[in-house]
């Protein structure tokens, strides 16, 4: 793995950043020697969104018929607080 010098990555960061993705060779930036980070090509894609995408992340949760989507799940009857007329006998 080849690495560089931070302060070199900062010069040449953008030519660095497409070397890495056109070469697909990483990258080791250092700082003082020490390793500082790691720069990798980017992952090929796989045709399969990332569990962790927030846009279709729940495609396929929920299987079968369910309906319209603004129906009531419970029907009006079997809530009692809705029979009641709140507005001519209002709780005490």
């Amino acid at each position: 793995m080849r690495s560089m010098a931070v302060g070199e990555f900062k010069a040449k960061c953008l030519a660095v950043l497409k070397e890495v993705d056109a070469t697909g060779q990483p990258l080791l930036v250092t700082k003082r020697g020490k390793p500082l980070a790691r720069i990798l090509p980017p992952e090929e894609p796989t045709g399969k969104e990332a569990p962790e995408a927030i846009f279709g992340c729940l495609r396929g949760f929920l299987k079968g018929d369910l309906g319209d989507l603004v129906d009531p799940i419970v029907p009006p009857e079997d809530w009692d607080h809705l029979n009641e007329h709140w507005s001519l006998n209002p709780p005490e």
